[in-house]
């Protein structure tokens, strides 16, 4: 199996240079996976200018998705760093661990969000009628059920990407889910 860098600045275009120096900026470091973005003259910015469109979800909500996914794709990289963004949006250790299972026992609302994220991926986008049903009930609309279907696309493009590629990951890592009492 070929290895994949992570691309340095110097390796990349100018346009990926510029990138590279604002979340510099803003993060204080370039995220692995985002460097490995790079590797195309374009998907970073594109993926960049996607993830921060506007949505109807919060950026709570947003993290329930990113991590129910990416427990689901089995994205090491994607647990690790949406773990660690989730704390700074309020979760604890042990409401991220739940919710990477697909529930939220604390927060029905979000239990109903988790449910659907995780059936989404699991069924490669034919969810079950009653988890929809759940959702819809929960309080969120048919806005929400569309952007949260393309988060959940979203995120799987992170997912795809790291397990592709292996680059390493740069963030605290996530324990094993199956080591949790959850």
């Amino acid at each position: 199996m070929a290895t994949i860098n992570v691309p340095k600045r110097e390796e990349v275009n100018a346009t990926n240079q510029a990138i590279f120096d604002n979340l510099e900026k803003a993060l204080g470091f370039v995220p692995n996976l985002y460097a490995t973005y790079a590797h195309s003259d374009t998907a970073l910015e594109n993926y960049l200018n996607f993830s921060n469109a506007p949505t109807s979800l919060k950026a709570k909500e947003k993290e329930v998705v990113n991590l129910a996914v990416s427990q689901v794709n089995n994205c090491s990289y994607c647990l690790s760093a949406h773990t660690a963004i989730g704390k700074m949006n309020g979760f604890n250790e042990e409401q991220i661990l739940e919710l990477r299972a697909g529930n939220a026992s604390f927060d029905s609302k979000l239990d109903a969000l988790a449910k659907l994220a995780k059936n989404i991926t699991e069924n490669r986008g034919q969810a079950d009628q009653q988890v929809v049903d759940n959702f819809l009930n929960a309080g969120y609309s048919k806005e929400n059920l569309i952007d949260t279907i393309v988060l959940v696309g979203n995120k799987t493009i992170s997912n795809y990407i790291h397990s592709t590629t292996q680059i390493p990951i740069d963030f605290p890592e996530a324990q094993p889910l199956e080591t949790s009492t959850i």
